[in-house]
């Protein structure tokens, strides 16, 4: 089977796309009344999932609350829609600077991604579509993405070329593993 390479435009050319079209997602009446996480892709169509299973709030939540402790200086924010080249995303949970809170914080949309962004693993995700999250996340300026596995296992990204490491640059006290109470 032949291998399709999508080229997607620049972040910045799909930002003021993005915030248009997010700002339609948010006023539509219909899209209110869904319980569950809308995001975009690159053509603006909504796409839809039902919500997740309770052990992956919780695992969202205990990294929250962990980051929260460890980096008191920034703020948390959970299901946090970034601006990507692919669409707008909704990072399951992110941490961004008090700088750039103070920057971007009123919007509704983040134009450009925290520093910190974070994928809880559901069993629904493929391998390739979180590292494509992954990918989106850093062109769109995150400093680190880490992921946590439907165990708790915690994997860490920085920018530079994506590469793995054993732990967190921004978070150094952050867990290997992440346990639900």
């Amino acid at each position: 089977m032949a291998t399709l390479t999508i080229e997607l435009p620049p972040h910045k050319e799909r930002t003021a796309f993005n915030l248009r079209r997010w700002a339609q997602v948010l006023a539509d009446p219909e899209l209110a009344r869904f319980e569950g996480r809308i995001e975009t892709d690159r053509h603006g169509h909504v796409i839809m999932s039902p919500p997740p299973a309770p052990t992956h709030g919780g695992f969202q939540a205990r990294v929250a609350s962990l980051l929260d402790s460890l980096l008191p200086t920034g703020r948390v924010l959970t299901e946090c829609p970034i601006s990507t080249a692919d669409g707008v995303k909704a990072a399951d949970v992110a941490w961004a600077s008090s700088a750039l809170v103070q920057e971007l914080g009123g919007r509704v949309c983040f134009p450009r991604a925290p520093e910190l962004c974070v994928e809880v693993v559901s069993p629904s995700n493929t391998e390739a579509e979180i590292l494509e999250k992954i990918k989106l996340y850093f062109d769109a300026g995150a400093k680190e993405v880490w992921t946590c596995s439907e165990s708790g296992v915690m994997g860490f990204f920085v920018a530079k070329g994506g590469r793995a490491l054993k732990g967190s640059q921004l978070c150094p006290q952050f867990p290997k593993r992440v346990e639900l109470r």
